[in-house]
């Protein structure tokens, strides 16, 4: 049923006939409603990437020599990006595991220079193929999970069953031009 309004949503964006605020409106809440988390965890998870990302920003030179992406699902802090320096990693990661309601860091900060736009583009298309092939998939809650592309490589945060990740993971893996997957997820019963 879930999937049946999201497709009619996207239909109705097609055809021009919605507001794009309504639109955003219904699938936040959506998105929140089906959310395995309570919404006070997720209040608290978008605090806690606020204030990860203020921490490393107070990083000397962490602007001119990195791109690092935050993302928190439950307490846990997955780090993506690139950095030309392994103390910019390590200054990330310490910057990150002090700030409250961390309860974990995945640091998956590669070394070397921040990825080219092209790089950028190639990634949001994985996304897209991804996302299509997991709403079409009755196994995978989309809804329940982050999917974040980073460099051809897939980072799948959330809490679920061990049938879930499994086929969440099958799809991405199974994408041309995945490079890996990355689990980073609460497996529950």
């Amino acid at each position: 049923m879930l999937r049946l309004g999201i497709v009619l949503i996207v239909l109705s964006l097609l055809s021009g006939c919605v507001s794009v605020v309504a639109v955003g409106a219904a699938g936040t809440a959506a998105v929140s409603a089906n959310d395995r988390r309570t919404v006070g965890t997720q209040i608290d998870d978008k605090t806690t990437e606020a204030r990860v990302n203020a921490a490393i920003a107070e990083i000397p030179k962490v602007d001119e020599d990195s791109a690092i992406s935050v993302h928190v699902y439950n307490g846990q802090v997955l780090l993506t990006g690139q950095s030309r320096s392994q103390a910019l990693i390590d200054a990330a990661t310490n910057a990150a595991t002090k700030v409250a309601n961390v309860n974990k860091v995945h640091n998956q900060i590669r070394l070397g220079p921040p990825i080219p736009a092209t790089s950028t583009m190639n990634d949001i298309w994985l996304s897209t193929k991804i996302r299509t092939l997991m709403t079409a998939d009755e196994k995978v809650p989309l809804l329940k999970l982050d999917l974040i592309v980073e460099d051809s490589e897939v980072f799948i945060m959330g809490r679920l069953t061990k049938q879930e990740a499994t086929a969440a993971v099958e799809i991405a893996r199974n994408v041309q031009g995945v490079s890996r997957v990355v689990r980073v997820m609460e497996l529950i019963n």
